[in-house]
């Protein structure tokens, strides 16, 4: 099995995939800890701060040592310097909020995953042309579960996830699951600025369990 093709498996098997950044280094640690003793095994940090690069790197180190099994993925990547850098980084996937071809061939020539966010059927053709299987419906709060079962049928070999206003709630994700996605991105709507600045990590285990449990059970 491709390299690729295993971190869709993991994430789609999942079911969610969380995000979050957090400019606080030992912060942004103890919640990757937290996701993974709460059962994830593929998380998305953000690159959205000066200290995420710094960050991301440190978390590499301790998810080496400490959570055999767990990917970590890196998002908001817009330009190839970006992607180049973390891959050398180790980022084991990439996201982000847009369509970006240069990415897309370089990840691709190297076996990582890449997966683009895409709101129109036109960046979703462009992306599956340049090999693109993991699609990020962005953003998921502006285009609805209605999109998705609009287009499933049009693109019967992509695996598509919505990220943005995807609510914690049995609704919101049942919704989603039901009009074609394979799994939902889970932001702050899961892991809250609030619940991060006061430092809530059993919030932050309970909520995640309780979304897994919820997917599971969705999904029969």
């Amino acid at each position: 099995m491709s390299t690729i093709q295993n971190s869709i498996d993991v994430i789609a098997k999942q079911g969610m995939l969380p995000l979050y950044f957090n400019a606080d280094e030992s912060k942004s640690i103890t919640i990757l800890r937290t996701l993974y003793n709460s059962g994830i095994r593929a998380v998305e940090y953000t690159s959205r701060g000066p200290e995420a690069l710094s960050n991301f790197k440190k978390m590499i180190e301790v998810r080496n040592a400490e959570m055999p099994g767990m990917l970590l993925g890196i998002g908001t990547i817009k330009n190839l310097a970006q992607a180049e850098t973390y891959y050398l980084t180790g980022a084991d996937f990439f996201i982000s909020p847009g369509f970006v071809p240069e990415i897309a061939s370089f990840l691709i020539s190297k076996e990582v995953l890449y997966a683009p966010g895409c709101m129109t059927p036109t960046e979703i053709i462009a992306a599956e042309n340049a090999g693109v299987k993991f699609i990020k419906l962005f953003p998921g709060n502006i285009l609805g579960p209605d999109f998705m079962s609009g287009i499933k049928d049009v693109f019967p070999n992509l695996i598509f996830m919505p990220t943005g206003g995807v609510d914690t709630t049995k609704q919101s994700i049942e919704t989603w699951f039901n009009a074609g996605v394979s799994a939902v991105g889970m932001g702050s709507k899961l892991i809250s600025k609030e619940v991060m600045e006061y430092g809530a990590y059993d919030t932050i285990e309970k909520e995640t369990k309780r979304v897994l449990d919820l997917i599971e059970a969705i999904r029969g």
